[in-house]
């Protein structure tokens, strides 16, 4: 083989690892974040990764981009393996015209997302760009729209996953909001359509990067965002986390893990931690971590719509995914956010095979004009066809309210949940006791000698007679009343005896979920 060929080889390998060169690494550094190659070895297992189109070049001439080529053209694209698992992964290198999206690159990305796929594997994206390359012109947005495309595609098939480590505006950030989980770094990252200058010169509001698109913005405040991390290597650690609980692609069941915990295991601690008054609040999160596999709650949007919780965890080393009203924030009850951030959740579980177990306490739905103008009613129609639609075994917990249209939703057994338990505090009804009761035994109380005793004796008889779970339970609406001791075995025997369930919904094309 000629030197002079070998010589070039090493060359252009050297260029492409070189990526900016040394100054906008450092530069790179001194903002707090990583370079892109070292990124891409945290997040995969140590020396697997597999570097593709490690050689393309962009083909642009104009504005002097002729006499600007590096190697690899600014992305990073591969395979490697995280737990011994394949995934495929691209990086934006922000050193290389900072990040801008080329039709070569743009190609790259599509060839390793083609390849996923086809063999059936996720794909992880680490964004850290300035947007399309203006000097390309139409064909660097062309290039964004064929990614985009992908996405779409992939979407159901193989889990993606965005994390956002630097800038993504403009058309860029409609990549990482149609995979399925986005990670942002505190600080270092930010999402938004039209930037602070744009939007102060059409609106004439001020506003800051961050407030408009950091990463506390869209983990607080907009739930574009599913996760916020410290630096770069929390995310990344998150990820390979996060990838723990997943399939590969919707034809694979979840990975088992070993685990130590009992599967008969009965917690005394769960016989007191639902309050027995109905107005005081508790925290779901107690109640999940002790009943899954070693108290191991892995949360997802855990600063959004705090009223419901969503997130995954084993059961007897089974990945599940969970979703809790949250009675500490909001009284549980359902609104615009929490609907549709549930109704996300309960169908990627139900995409990749992953169990649903749903503990609930909801008094309904959150009343106010802010509510109704919003859309409540579209919104929250949105879980309900979520849990409705969902084929894979579904198991409900009421640990204390179910109240109405609410009770419908959150996993009942009118809308195909297999099994379906309650707490002696259980209360089912249309509505409260207390309201019930003033509507139900308004003359009534009005003619009593003291309306007040009179009221609360009926509503002590109409918990007992409409709203006790045994009612439910005579007509088979709820498969058993628990001790909440009795959680974890009586959840893990159900997904045992689920775990060979085949459903399957009428033939179509795809439903049309109130969007």
């Amino acid at each position: 083989m000629s030197t002079s060929r070998l010589e070039e080889l090493r060359r252009r390998h050297a260029s492409a690892e070189a990526g900016g060169g040394p100054e906008r690494t450092a530069r790179q550094h001194a903002e707090g974040k990583l370079a892109a190659r070292e990124r891409i070895e945290l997040l995969l297992d140590e020396g697997t990764f597999e570097e593709t189109d490690k050689l393309v070049r962009h083909r642009c001439i104009d504005f002097g981009m002729r006499d600007q080529v590096i190697d690899g053209d600014g992305f990073i694209t591969g395979y490697g393996y995280i737990h011994g698992r394949l995934v495929y992964v691209f990086a934006q290198d922000f050193t290389v015209f900072g990040g801008s999206l080329s039709e070569t690159n743009a190609q790259k990305i599509c060839k390793i997302m083609d390849l996923a796929m086809q063999t059936g594997a996720p794909v992880i994206g680490l964004n850290d760009s300035g947007g399309a390359r203006i000097q390309e012109g139409v064909v660097s947005l062309g290039g964004y729209a064929d990614i985009f495309l992908r996405n779409t595609l992939a979407s159901g098939v193989v889990p993606q996953i965005s994390a956002v480590l630097g800038p993504c505006a403009g058309g860029a950030v409609y990549s990482p909001a149609i995979t399925d989980f986005i990670f942002m770094v505190q600080n270092t990252s930010y999402m938004f359509v039209t930037g602070p200058d744009v939007i102060r010169t059409v609106t004439h509001e001020e506003v800051t990067k961050e407030e408009l698109g950091g990463a506390q913005t869209h983990n607080d405040t907009s739930g574009v965002a599913h996760f916020l991390a410290a630096d770069d290597a929390d995310c990344l650690r998150r990820i390979r986390k996060l990838l723990t609980y997943l399939p590969q692609n919707n034809l694979e069941e979840p990975p088992r893990r070993a685990t130590a915990d009992p599967a008969d295991r009965e917690d005394v601690a769960l016989d007191t931690i639902v309050p027995e008054q109905s107005g005081q609040p508790y925290d779901v999160k107690d109640i999940i971590r002790h009943v899954v596999d070693d108290g191991d709650f892995f949360e997802v949007h855990e600063r959004y719509a705090r009223n419901i919780v969503t997130g995954f965890a084993h059961m007897d080393g089974r990945s599940v995914g969970i979703v809790a009203n949250q009675p500490a924030h909001l009284a549980g009850c359902l609104d615009i956010n929490s609907s549709t951030k549930g109704a996300r959740f309960v169908r990627f579980c139900d995409a990749f095979n992953i169990p649903i177990l749903t503990f609930e306490d909801v008094p309904g739905f959150l009343p106010g004009t802010a509510q109704e103008f919003g859309g409540i009613i579209r919104h929250g129609a949105k879980l309900l066809y979520a849990y409705a639609e969902a084929t894979v075994p579904k198991i409900t917990v009421i640990t204390r309210k179910a109240y109405g249209g609410a009770y419908c939703v959150m996993g009942s057994k009118h809308i195909r949940t297999d099994v379906n338990f309650a707490y002696p505090t259980a209360e089912i009804a249309v509505m409260g006791a207390e309201g019930a009761v003033n509507i139900v035994f308004r003359r009534e109380l009005a003619g009593a000698e003291d309306p007040e005793a009179a009221r609360q004796q009926k509503i002590e008889e109409f918990k007992d007679r409409f709203a006790s779970p045994f009612v439910a339970a005579e007509r088979g609406f709820i498969d058993d009343v628990i001790e909440p001791r009795q959680t974890r075995p009586k959840l893990i025997g159900a997904l045992r005896m689920l775990s060979t369930k085949v459903a399957s919904n009428p033939r179509k094309k795809h439903g049309n979920i109130p969007l």
